[in-house]
């Protein structure tokens, strides 16, 4: 299992001549970010609308597990109020690019100006079109090295968060490790979906499994240490076998209240699950401070 290494941020500047998605009216450019190889949810930019050189001047800063391997996707899209068919956000892509973490030196500032594509493959001709571009700033910070521990099995350190993480803020880090008797009803292909401030991140499926094991993580970075928050867990499992009644069960949950991670900077607990009968999980929360 992957652990965060550093933290890139982003600062999404402006895009220049973007072509015009709607013969009549103007277009409504927003963009979306995403790191290759992590679940976590794409992060989006305000919607800068009826207009095609749209400034932006937006931050964002994401966890990054391997700078080697992973890349930074930008899509920009055209926003649309009037959709088809009804509660169908079409929203409608004027140009996309990857930015390889590789390509970034560590702890600089790098400002880049990228042609808007319609894929990366080099062969497209599609892809000969001006379609505009977009200019990001971006810094790659990766941790100190004293600041991750030798031994992290064994280890009670806690990694120290990059610096340029918000003053007083935080990464939250949840390893979802493995359950014991899970059981549903008609089914137990358990998987594992945490909420956390309305943030939703799940695990993969382990199909025909009361004992499963994941050993995976998750990342959140907060402005604030999460004192008052809760870590909602809840064990799901679906089915994909036709005719049955109960496609998607609830194996149990629990809410772990992290004042205690934030005051302990790591626990790693077996809770018992609500709602099943001898249901377990064990998870590891740490909280990392610059």
């Amino acid at each position: 299992m992957k652990k965060p290494v550093g933290i890139l941020h982003v600062k999404v500047l402006r895009a220049l001549k973007l072509r015009k998605k709607d013969l009549l009216g103007a277009s409504d450019p927003y963009v979306k970010l995403k790191l290759t190889e992590t679940k976590a949810p794409s992060k989006k930019t305000t919607v800068k609308h009826k207009n095609l050189n749209p400034e932006w001047n937006e931050e964002f800063s994401m966890v990054v597990k391997d700078p080697e391997t992973q890349a930074l996707e930008l899509h920009v899209y055209d926003w649309s109020r009037y959709t088809y068919p009804v509660g169908i956000g079409k929203h409608e892509k004027m140009g996309m690019n990857v930015v390889p973490l590789k390509e970034l030196p560590p702890d600089e500032p790098k400002t880049m100006t990228l042609d808007l594509l319609k894929n990366m493959d080099p062969n497209d001709v599609q892809n000969d079109k001006l379609r505009g571009q977009i200019v990001v700033e971006l810094t790659y910070k990766p941790f100190k090295e004293e600041d991750l521990p030798k031994d992290i099995e064994n280890s009670s350190e806690v990694q120290k968060a990059p610096e340029g993480t918000p003053p007083g803020g935080g990464v939250l880090v949840v390893s979802v490790h493995e359950a014991q008797d899970v059981e549903g009803k008609h089914h137990t292909n358990p998987y594992v979906r945490i909420i956390f401030r309305g943030e939703e991140r799940k695990t993969k499926q382990i199909k025909k499994n009361r004992d499963p094991r994941w050993e995976e993580e998750f990342t959140f970075m907060l402005e604030e240490p999460p004192l008052k928050d809760k870590l909602h867990v809840e064990v799901l499992s679906t089915s994909t076998r036709i005719g049955l009644l109960h496609p998607k069960e609830t194996l149990g949950y629990v809410d772990i209240s992290l004042a205690d991670v934030i005051s302990n900077k790591r626990i790693n607990e077996k809770f018992h699950l609500i709602d099943s009968k001898n249901g377990r999980i064990q998870i590891e929360l740490q909280w990392q401070t610059s």
